[in-house]
């Protein structure tokens, strides 16, 4: 019986439940593999209202200096929900000169200030490491509050992919 083709007869009833399956599958499939952008563009630059407020109010009328940070963040992060960090403060961190509080901020998410890290000339190191939610594309703002009220600012901008905070 070589050659023989054989035929398998299906009713219209199967073949549609069979055909509407593998439409909903291959739909489903493709809307996991396609990269959804949480942002309209880019939002470098763009800063909502809720930071400006913050940053008024943590900074008051002092000028933050720039290059006292290292700040170590993803340049892309492809979700949103999870960015680690890393921050580090030129600091002697001795009793005279250390770092009080490092401030960090997000100049796009539903609230402001991620979060604010205290220390002390006893963590003999000023650096934290952690990670934060960002919505979407926008600018990560450290600032540092030293020891003689002297401020210090950092400003990364990350690209996020899929947004974070519910976006």
């Amino acid at each position: 019986m070589a050659g023989e083709t054989r035929m398998t007869v299906i009713s219209r009833r199967t073949f549609i439940v069979s055909a509407a399956a593998g439409l909903a599958m291959s739909s489903a499939l493709a809307a996991l593999l396609t990269p959804h952008r949480a942002d309209a563009g880019d939002a470098s630059g763009e800063r909502s209202a809720l930071f400006d407020a913050e940053f008024k109010k943590l900074v008051g009328t002092i000028e933050p200096v720039e290059g006292k940070i290292t700040v170590d963040l993803p340049e892309i992060a492809e979700n949103g929900n999870f960015v680690p960090l890393t921050i580090t403060v030129d600091s002697a961190m001795t009793a005279d000169e250390y770092v009080r509080k490092i401030h960090l901020l997000s100049t796009n998410n539903p609230v402001a200030r991620v979060a604010t890290f205290h220390l002390s000339p006893a963590n003999a190191v000023a650096r934290v490491q952690s990670r934060m939610r960002l919505s979407k594309t926008q600018d990560v703002v450290v600032v540092a509050e030293m020891s003689n009220g002297a401020l210090a600012i950092a400003t990364t901008q990350v690209k996020v992919t899929i947004g974070g905070c519910g976006s």
